[in-house]
């Protein structure tokens, strides 16, 4: 694809310009040159629109600006200014170049200032022609930039100077600066006025290619640096008219036309083929218009007719869209119809579009001005040079200033600064100049002009080598510089090799090379900068050697070696002690130790390398220690050193330890250091125990302890144990030291508990205790009761035996005597602490009233069914011993049908399997010589009740049958609490169960079919039960069929209120201090009563330590935690609007003993 041409770059700017019309030039200048950077710039809106549709217009309605950078013709890429983000463009121009006017050939500079004074660094600035060709790779003859700074006043100053300005270098420029995120730009403009030299011609493909090609250095500012390079075709092309082979080719074949005929200004040319192709609407005013375009040669004559259909209509001709005056140049004439305009004497800048308007019509035309070919006058030559040799290829042209082309084997030759190819123009002269060449030059070389072309031959070969001064053989001394030199014949580049190997510059290898002498210097020579170097020139098969050879006397480099150059291993390890050495030639190395030498092999053995020496040992042993001699020797000289070799090993397991100290779940340990420390000093101890009869040890501390002694913890009471040591250095640890001896922790017990008085006589003291708290794992032997008399101080034990029993009486004591007593706890870790009774004991004997612990559940009946055992422990106390008695009913309780035992602390009364007969009241009687203390016992033995007594049928009617029967003469010894009622048939006689739990003495049965004759049984309940038999009703209830007249017994309304009554009353009670009470009671009314509590007659109201409930006629106080303060009589009362009732009873609240 065709890269874009300056024209076209240019006719972009000029549709981003404002019309001509706005600056119209005056007419003087109506004659300027009319430049292919300023060409297509019209002034009317049609020829913009002309202008557009080269390119289908975008959907999203951007400007044509954008349309033709996106044409598939542009492949230049995008404005600078475009991708800059506007948010980031600030102001950094002090002074900006402003648009000037020059002549051809004169010279203009542009002058850009740019404040520092904020910034840290030179701004950066770039100069653009058009929208995006960088001028600074344009710098040369005819372009100059220069920068300068000022340090007072802080001001860069940028300078852009053209010098002999042509007529192509007129157009807008840009001058960018940026600063890091900072980014300003700004535009001017540059005209060129015609000189008064007349220009050459060109054919019509030429005039498309206004570019400045081949001109005499690369100042010129063109685009045909950026041109793709391109083999020019060696045959000779037809003659062929490109305009008419556009005009009928299909847009895509557009680029490859261009291609193919060398068009560089395609966009223009296709803006003019738009506006030719477009139908041309019939015109009122023209009889006859112009045609579409005209073609002339320069310095030719042109002439344009149109007819008129009205000749006083007013015509006016314009060149792109500036009014022609009559002029020598311009001469109009009329001839009826026809106005004609002829122009004279064709220049370049006479290349443009025409249009002529009459009254509000026009007509327009495209003049094209052809300039005549080039022809080559002198051919290139033939050359033959050697390389290095300047090269110039020189031809002559027909035309001064003529754009020439160069080319390499058909590529075409830049003209760019880093060139090896630099092009020389004077006049018609053109030259081809290479300084050195070298044999990649050699080709053929072709110049091309519009009318003709010529091609040499350039051959480069090289020169006959001479060496001059070859290289010298070396011995150098370690660490001295080596210096090589040799000088040949010409001045050509070379490499220099190592042992074949190439060599590269670096800190100590440097290169030199000044015109045939080559130098090759190698600071601070090393061992492996020996061998052979060589120097072979660039394109010569020729080797200039030389052999370097380094000497050093022997060194030991012992640097890595500890203090006093020791070497510490550790036993059964194997120790290779590498020793760097060094030495040229590689000297001869000895070990010995003492008088003995070591060889090559063996336990014990020295092994050698170019750059080392080793002394092996297999596997070390203490006898190793010691110190080892190290020789070298070499013809250079002799080195030799003094190595100590320590050898370490892990010390030997310490002495079995003795434990000395055992407790409860602790020990206390002791050992000796181990005899040998394995050369080391010992860091410290790990102790590790284990059950005896397991075989795992356990690791006791996880820090070394420094000491001698340990105390291990946390062992487990009554279980043996073993321990043992082990040492540890800083080669490792040792082995295990032999275990301690067996050894089982245990612990006395804790002291017996809770010892108390049982009794006292005259002569004897009984105590009383309780086992310790902590027993152990040792168990308990015994106890030794001790007492000593009040005001001395000898401890008397009472029990010579150890007694097992927690009760003991001490005898043979003196009456009114007072005592100490203390009590020991024995097991098989000795003697407990002693548990003493804290007050003195008079030995006398004390008479304690009687007093009887009735149980709580038997303040209240007792109830058991018959068959069930009967069996109350009813403690109670009392000294001397008390006398214990039972009556039931007031009687005596036969003892052969009740077994009653008593003790000094409490009394059973048994029954092996109650009866009811065994129901009563039942007095508990305990004395104490004239104290008595009396308690009541209610018991009572429930069975099964006996049937219903009659039941009748009190009436039937519709599907009902009301029955009626009287409570069971044997109720079971307790309340009746409902009755069942079941039916059958008596067709079947099958019962089935109507009614359960029925709590009154009439029933009426519903739901009965009507027809069938039924039988009725009601069976009675109590708290054990249904009665075992039922009683039926004698007769049977017979349900009548349809047509049965029924009438609808009369009942009286019954009265339901009731005044508040208690069914079951408040019953005395006994509570335990800090154990919860609770009080209940039943009452019944209707309406519901209200119900309130009340102690000592005093309502109980808001109490935290009260709650009262009362559920289904059921009314409970509960007593939270009680204390002998809330003993006192309770009262409960019931009140409704019929009257109120009361029930109270009495709480005593007892102290726990």
């Amino acid at each position: 694809m065709p890269e874009p041409t300056k024209k076209a770059e240019n006719e972009t700017e000029a549709e981003s310009a404002p019309p001509p019309e706005q600056k119209a030039p005056k007419e003087g200048e109506a004659g300027q040159a009319k430049d292919a950077n300023t060409s297509e710039t019209s002034s009317s809106s049609e020829d913009e629109d002309e202008t557009s549709s080269v390119s289908p217009p975008p959907a999203d309605g951007t400007t044509q600006r954008g349309q033709r950078k996106d044409s598939v013709w542009s492949e230049g890429t995008p404005d600078e200014t475009e991708k800059c983000d506007d948010s980031q463009r600030s102001t950094l121009f002090v002074e900006k170049p402003q648009g000037g006017t020059v002549r051809v050939g004169g010279n203009i500079t542009f002058v850009a200032k740019v404040e520092a004074k904020d910034l840290l660094r030179k701004p950066n600035v770039k100069w653009f022609k058009g929208k995006w060709m960088d001028l600074a790779s344009k710098a040369g003859k005819h372009l100059q930039l220069k920068e300068t700074f000022e340090r007072q006043t802080k001001i860069y100053t940028f300078e852009m100077q053209i010098i002999q300005a042509k007529e192509n270098y007129a157009g807008n420029y840009r001058c960018e600066v940026t600063y890091k995120d900072k980014f300003d730009s700004c535009t001017f403009d540059l005209e060129v006025h015609e000189s008064s030299q007349a220009a050459p011609s060109l054919d019509i493909r030429s005039a498309f290619k206004r570019s400045g090609e081949g001109q005499d250095d690369a100042g010129e500012l063109d685009f045909s640096g950026l041109l793709k390079r391109r083999e020019i075709k060696q045959e000779e092309e037809p003659e062929i008219d490109v305009w008419e082979l556009l005009k009928n080719a299909n847009p895509n074949e557009y680029e490859k036309i261009a291609f193919q005929y060398g068009i560089t200004d395609l966009r223009g040319m296709l803006k003019r083929l738009k506006r030719m192709k477009r139908e041309v609407k019939k015109s009122a005013a023209f009889a006859k218009v112009l045609d579409p375009a005209y073609q002339v040669d320069k310095g030719g004559r042109v002439r344009f007719v149109v007819e008129l259909a009205d000749p006083t209509v007013e015509l006016k001709w314009y060149k792109n869209g500036q009014e022609i005056r009559p002029s020598t140049k311009y001469i109009f004439e009329h001839k009826g119809n026809e106005r004609i305009l002829f122009i004279n004497n064709c220049s370049l800048t006479d290349d443009a579009r025409y249009h002529v308007t009459a009254g509000d019509e026009k007509c327009s035309t495209e003049l094209f001005v052809r300039e005549p070919p080039i022809l080559v006058t002198k051919s290139l030559e033939d050359t033959n040079t050697y390389v290095g040799e300047r090269v110039e290829l020189v031809c002559e042209v027909s035309e001064e200033d003529a754009n020439v082309k160069w080319f390499k084997n058909g590529v075409e030759l830049g003209n760019e600064p880093r060139s090896r190819y630099r092009l020389k123009v004077e006049g018609k002269k053109h030259t081809l100049i290479i300084e050195e060449a070298t044999k990649a030059d050699t080709a053929t070389y072709s110049v091309m002009t519009t009318g003709g072309q010529s091609a040499a031959k350039l051959s480069v070969d090289l020169r006959p080598l001479k060496i001059i001064h070859p290289l010298e053989d070396q011995t150098v001394r370690l660490g001295q510089d080596i210096n090589m030199k040799c000088e040949i014949s010409e001045n050509i580049p070379g490499k220099w090799y190592r042992n074949g190997q190439p060599l590269q510059p670096s800190d100590r290898v440097k290169i030199y090379h000044k015109g045939r002498i080559h130098r090759l210097t190698v600071s601070n020579s090393l061992v492996e900068d020996e061998g052979e170097y060589t120097f072979v020139p660039d394109a010569y098969k020729i080797d200039i050697p030389c052999k370097v050879h380094i000497v050093d006397p022997p060194k030991l480099h012992l640097e890595g070696l500890g203090e006093n150059n020791t070497v510490t291993v550790v036993a059964g390890n194997k120790l290779r002690l590498e020793i760097p050495v060094s030495g040229e030639p590689t000297p001869k190395v000895m070990w010995s130790k003492g008088e003995k030498w070591i060889t090559d092999s063996g336990r014990i053995r020295s092994e050698t390398y170019p750059d080392n020496s080793c002394l092996v040992i297999d596997i070390a042993e203490r006898d190793d220690s010691g110190p080892y001699r190290i020789t070298l020797k070499n013809e250079a000289g002799e080195d030799s050193a003094l190595i100590n070799i320590k050898v370490v090993d892990i010390p030997d397991p310490p002495q079995a330890p003795d434990v000395t100290e055992i407790g409860e779940d602790w020990c206390v340990m002791n050992w000796e250091p181990p005899a040998y420390d394995g050369g080391s000093p010992i860091l410290g101890y790990f102790i590790e125990r284990k059950k005896k009869q397991s075989s795992r040890w356990m690791r006791l501390n996880f820090e070394l302890i420094k000491e001698t002694t340990f105390e291990p913890k946390k062992m487990i009471e009554g279980v043996a144990y073993e321990v043992r040591v082990f040492a540890v250095n800083a080669v490792g640890t040792s082995k295990p030291s032999l275990p301690s001896k067996p050894f089982t922790p245990l612990a006395v017990t804790s002291p017996p508990t809770m010892l108390a008085v049982d009794g006292v006589t005259d002569s004897t003291v009984t105590m009383k205790w309780r086992p310790p708290d902590h027993i152990g794992a040792a168990g308990l032997d015994g106890y030794i009761v001790e007492y000593c008399f009040e005001g001395t101080e000898e401890w008397i034990v009472a029990n010579p035996e150890m007694t097992d029993k927690t009760r003991f009486t001490i005898t043979d004591l003196p009456t009114e005597s007072k005592i100490f007593v203390r009590v020991k706890a024995v097991n098989a870790a000795g003697e407990s602490d002693p548990r003493l009774h804290p007050q003195p004991i008079l030995v006398k004997q004390v008479i304690e009233p009687p007093k009887i612990r009735l149980p709580r559940h038997l303040k209240q009946t007792y109830i058991r069914r018959v068959g069930e055992a009967v069996n109350l422990v009813i403690p109670f106390q009392g000294k001397p011993k008390a006398r214990v008695s039972w009556k039931k009913n007031g009687a005596s309780v036969d003892k052969n049908d009740i077994n009653i035992r008593n003790s000094e602390n409490d009394t059973i009364i048994f029954i092996r399997k109650a009866e009811r007969c065994h129901s009563g009241i039942y007095v508990l009687k305990v004395k104490v010589e004239n104290l008595v203390d009396k308690a009541t016992i209610d018991i009572q033995i429930v069975d099964r009740p006996g049937p219903p007594e009659i039941v009748k049928i009190d009436d039937v009617w519709g599907e009902n049958v009301a029955l009626s029967w009287q409570p069971p003469k044997d109720n079971g010894n307790a309340a009746i609490t409902g009755y069942t009622i079941q039916k059958a048939d008596k067709k079947s006689m099958e019962w089935f169960t109507v009614i359960e739990h029925w709590n009154r003495t009439n029933a009426t049965i519903t739901e009965l079919i009507i027809g069938n004759e039924y039988y009725f049984r009601i069976f009675s309940e109590n708290m054990c039960g249904l009665s075992d038999d039922a009683t039926m009703t004698r007769e049977s209830a017979v349900i009548a069929k349809d047509g049965k007249v029924y009438k609808n017994p009369v009942y009286e309304d019954f009265d339901f209120t009731e005044a508040p009554m208690f069914t079951q009353p408040l019953i005395n009670t006994y509570a335990v201090a800090g154990y919860n009470a609770t009080l209940n009671c039943s009452v019944r009314g209707n309406p519901k009563p209200k119900i309130s509590w009340m102690k000592n007659k005093v309502v109980i109201l808001n109490d935290p330590r009260y709650r009262m409930f009362s559920n289904q006629g059921v009314c409970t106080l509960d007593i939270r935690k009680p204390s002998p303060y809330d003993g006192g009589t309770y009262t409960c009362k019931a009140a409704n609007q019929l009257g109120e009732a009361e029930v109270d009873c009495k709480l005593e609240v007892k102290v726990a003993q």
